[in-house]
């Protein structure tokens, strides 16, 4: 005899209360490790690029580098609908196991992976390859993982389960940056580039395994069984919804790539300052970040989605120039003052946005449609907000420029919340 929704979403809900730090374990373990090596990647660019792109002129080199981390970034939305379909059709447990693999393996092979002057071309073309493939993966990693979380937690505590698949990424940037340092710091610049910045990749081979060995315990779920084309029906007959999930990501993105990734490059050629002092501000306030998202989740689960979501766009679209304002000095203490502004709209907006967006899809296309949206909203406008504020601030000249585009993006998402969003926070929901 069928369960009805209910009644699922009730067992699911008694299972986890005796496993309740196992699951949100492995919804965020996958998280810590495709993040861990968006940051790693980053902070050895330079040396990848004479390692694998060898030219006369240093700049070439790392444009080339910085080309092969743009190919995995671009391969995002298209590894949303592969691993957001494999999610739907046959399984949560099977897509997470597949995604972290997805990552595992190419990161194991970049450590070891010779370099051009060991086997010439085809040292930068397998290193693309390896790096779409882990942009596939990460396409469906953050949502596939936050499904998971949604789906499994107590009907009154789907924000909180949610908010730790956005604080493993936060987390796994963090713990990258921070190995990097400690590596650079530890190293001569010879050793780094000799075998040094392979250490960071060997260490997130250690992180995969332990992922793996996590996620292993997870309870297998049934796959969906209402489409057989769930890419179709996500484009044919949920492309509301779809549109809908993007407009309401839009000011997160935006404002996460612009407060946590391109800000560091802001403090330092803008405002003047130290890379050191730039680097330090912004690993304060994304510790900060991670004090504040777990609280705003629990907000969420008492207040609704809906007043937090309202919340944090506001704050966010007219927040923005008052924080850039802060941001736009000479005084770390200001900046920090602005960057935790920036923190904050984001924590409670994402508080009740991250269980929302698994909520407002329908059970049938979940994976697939929340993969393709996110993805969507989170690889066009935030994977293109440190190109657009370097655009306005160099065709206007006005240093609070940036600003302007995080308020347009938190605008758009206030306009989505007040006018597309209907409070999920009750939603029966059916894994």
């Amino acid at each position: 005899m069928m369960s009805s929704s209910s009644d699922i979403q009730d067992a699911g809900s008694e299972i986890n209360k005796s496993g309740r730090t196992r699951t949100i374990l492995a919804g965020l373990v996958g998280n810590i490790m495709e993040w861990y090596d968006f940051a790693i990647y980053g902070y050895f660019a330079a040396t990848i690029g004479k390692q694998f792109f060898p030219s006369e002129d240093p700049s070439i080199s790392l444009i080339a580098s910085f080309g092969a981390f743009a190919a995995g970034f671009l391969a995002r939305p298209l590894g949303g609908i592969v691993f957001g379909r494999i999610g739907d059709i046959v399984g949560r447990k099977r897509v997470l196991m597949l995604s972290v693999l997805a990552m595992a393996v190419p990161t194991t092979l970049i450590a070891f992976l010779p370099g051009f002057e060991t086997i010439g071309i085809l040292a930068p073309i397998i290193l693309v390859l390896l790096r779409i493939i882990q942009g596939l993966s990460v396409g469906g990693e953050y949502t596939s993982s936050i499904v998971f979380l949604v789906e499994q937690a107590p009907v009154k505590r789907r924000s909180f389960f949610a908010v730790w698949g956005m604080w493993g990424a936060v987390l796994g940037i963090l713990a990258g940056s921070a190995i990097g340092d400690v590596v650079a710091t530890v190293l001569t610049e010879e050793q780094i580039a000799d075998w040094g910045w392979r250490v960071p990749f060997l260490l997130g081979s250690l992180v995969a395994v332990s992922c793996i060995l996590v996620r292993r315990s997870i309870t297998k779920d049934a796959p969906s069984p209402e489409v057989s084309s769930p890419v179709k029906h996500t484009f044919m007959v949920h492309y509301p919804t779809v549109i809908k999930v993007i407009l309401l990501n839009i000011g997160t993105a935006v404002s996460f790539y612009a407060a946590f990734v391109y800000v560091v490059t802001y403090v330092k050629e803008v405002d003047g300052l130290p890379e050191e002092i730039a680097l330090n501000l912004n690993t304060g306030s994304m510790v900060l970040l991670l004090l504040f998202m777990p609280i705003a989740a629990w907000m969420a689960d008492q207040l609704g989605r809906k007043p937090m979501m309202l919340a944090g766009s506001f704050l966010l679209a007219f927040g923005a120039i008052p924080f850039f304002h802060l941001i736009h000095t000479t005084e770390p203490m200001y900046i920090l003052l602005g960057e935790i502004g920036f923190a904050i709209g984001i924590s409670i907006f994402s508080g009740g946005l991250n269980a929302a967006n698994v909520e407002l899809m329908p059970t049938s296309v979940r994976c697939t449609g929340l993969a393709f949206s996110y993805n969507a909203s989170v690889g066009i406008f935030g994977g293109l907000t440190p190109l657009i504020v370097t655009w306005l601030l160099t065709t206007t000249g006005d240093p609070i420029a940036p600003a302007y585009w995080i308020a347009f993006a938190g605008g758009l998402s206030l306009i989505a919340t007040l006018f597309l969003y209907r409070e999920t926070q009750h939603k029966v929901l059916s894994p």
